[in-house]
């Protein structure tokens, strides 16, 4: 009697660098799911992908493992716990994508394979991308930004003027394109007044979309804004015109896409939309549309401007905040009413690494001091929670507020803190 035949391994494990490097070398397009050990390989995916590599059985597909944790390249990974997919061809990186989104990561792995046989076929370049965790520019921006805590002329930040909300969808954010869009709207004169990363949940979805309910597209739309991060933006013009919304339409272009690419072929919608639903970014309608959406996303954002409305003189300055590791985790929900009480806006919140560098930057006055080297360990263990805080006399306010920096002090003197 015949043995049975042995099933082919689907995805390589990849679990040092060595392997790593050699696995770039490989012919074809490979797709990379990125993982740490403390949570594993992404496993709601393998049924799909032993699927899309039956029906396509072609040779120059790879599926792979990476471990992020012992392997160099992957450093910029470590501490994240949503799905990454890293697509790869002839050792560049081609297309990324976050979350466990299927419809988009079988559209986007049949695409990336029909374009590299393409380039194997025929020569050429590929296009290659830059993932937003991989950037050093990124590494530079956020050091920029903590910093900002230390400026004394800190940026202040009219409350009342006009404004819109834009999100740029997870299809441009899977594809790695969310700082480039960022940078074009800065370009474009647009002032980015709050900005944070968020996935929704389906519920969230079909809320924020109630209005297309009736659709028979709504089920997939809200498939789509709940499969992986989008960005959602607070826009105004940096010279505080009135027609920051229709400006902003104008900008991205009309909704359908094939419809963008030939009347408004420079829009964000044109450029970066890939299908119906996939068209990269969206902007509110009109001034009213404007308005829920900001309290749907940024509720305190929008009781800020209620008080400069009402006549409060003076201007709002942001201060930024970062809530240890330790902490965040235990008493995030705590803080963050602690801080709404003080009369805070939390105009944007964030989870983010410090290395020690950023760290030795950050609380550089602090270096010196004997509890440095502790303060040091804790910033550096996992997450920290980086809050934009907005209020008049942001800077000085949140500084009385923690009180001194000597802990047995404080506990005496701000014992809430």
């Amino acid at each position: 009697m015949a043995g049975k035949k042995k099933e082919a391994i689907l995805q390589v494990s990849v679990t040092n660098q060595e392997q790593w490097t050699e696995m770039m070398a490989t012919k074809g397009l490979t797709v990379v799911d990125v993982y740490q050990q403390w949570c594993g390989p992404c496993r709601a995916v393998v049924s799909l992908l032993r699927k899309i590599k039956n029906e396509l059985s072609d040779d120059m597909l790879h599926f792979a493992t990476a471990d992020a944790d012992s392997i160099d390249a992957l450093e910029r990974y470590r501490g994240k716990c949503e799905p990454t997919f890293l697509f790869y061809g002839g050792g560049e990186l081609v297309a990324v994508l976050r979350g466990a989104n299927a419809p988009m990561l079988q559209r986007l792995i049949v695409e990336e394979l029909a374009k590299e046989k393409l380039v194997l076929e025929q020569g050429g370049g590929r296009k290659v991308v830059k993932d937003d965790a991989l950037l050093d520019d990124e590494i530079k921006e956020e050091e920029k930004t903590l910093q900002q805590s230390e400026v004394e002329d800190s940026r202040t930040v009219s409350a009342c003027e006009p404004y819109t909300v834009a999100i740029i969808k997870p299809d441009a954010v899977a594809q790695g394109k969310a700082n480039e869009i960022l940078m074009k709207i800065q370009e474009a004169g647009f002032e980015i007044l709050a900005c944070e990363e968020r996935t929704l949940t389906e519920a969230e979805a079909r809320d924020f979309y109630q209005h297309r309910a009736a659709e028979t597209c709504f089920e997939d739309l809200v498939r789509f804004m709940a499969g992986g991060p989008s960005r959602i933006l607070v826009l105004s013009h940096t010279e505080g015109s009135a027609n920051v919304i229709p400006a902003w339409r104008e900008f991205i272009g009309p909704a359908d896409i094939e419809e963008a690419r030939r009347e408004k072929p420079e829009s964000l919608r044109a450029q970066y939309g890939t299908q119906a639903l996939f068209n990269a970014v969206h902007g509110s309608k009109d001034s009213d549309q404007a308005s829920r959406e900001l309290a749907f996303f940024f509720p305190n954002f929008r009781t800020t401007s209620a008080v400069e409305q009402d006549g409060e003189e003076g201007r709002v300055e942001r201060t930024l905040a970062l809530i240890r590791p330790d902490v965040a985790m235990e008493n995030r929900d705590e803080i963050l009413a602690q801080i709404q009480k003080l009369g805070f806006t939390v105009a944007l919140q964030r989870e983010v690494l410090l290395t020690e560098e950023q760290v030795r930057r950050f609380y550089l006055q602090h270096v010196d001091e004997d509890y440095f080297p502790a303060l040091l360990r804790s910033m550096t263990s996992g997450p920290v929670l980086a809050l934009a805080l907005a209020r008049e006399g942001a800077v000085l306010h949140w500084k009385n507020s923690l009180g001194p920096p000597d802990l047995d002090k404080a506990k005496e003197e701000s014992p809430e803190w």
